[in-house]
């Protein structure tokens, strides 16, 4: 878990590939790639745990919207809109 304050690293898509790449042609363990580019083992299994499993590598989770993902503003707001409108009119009401 990151500590308040710390920098996170961002890798390459193409930079994951190249690593996980590595690992599935038997040509490093994770001890040797970790040590030779200075990622963390846990960081390069999660990678490897992804491709495994059919999931983007590229996608990071930290509970940001993901660069492809569209986020349609517009219908967030009409959404919001309706919902004051709703509160206005229950207190009102009272």
């Amino acid at each position: 878990m990151a500590s308040k304050g710390q920098k996170l690293k961002n890798y390459s898509p193409d930079f994951k590939k190249e690593i996980v790449n590595k690992y599935f042609n038997n040509e490093q363990s994770y001890l040797s790639l970790a040590n030779e580019y200075g990622i963390s083992k846990g960081t390069i299994k999660t990678w490897i745990f992804k491709t495994k499993n059919g999931s983007n590598i590229s996608s990071d989770n930290r509970g940001r919207p993901k660069i492809n993902e569209e986020i349609n503003y517009k219908e967030k707001y009409e959404i919001l809109k309706n919902y004051q409108a709703f509160l206005k009119a229950q207190r009102e009401k009272k």
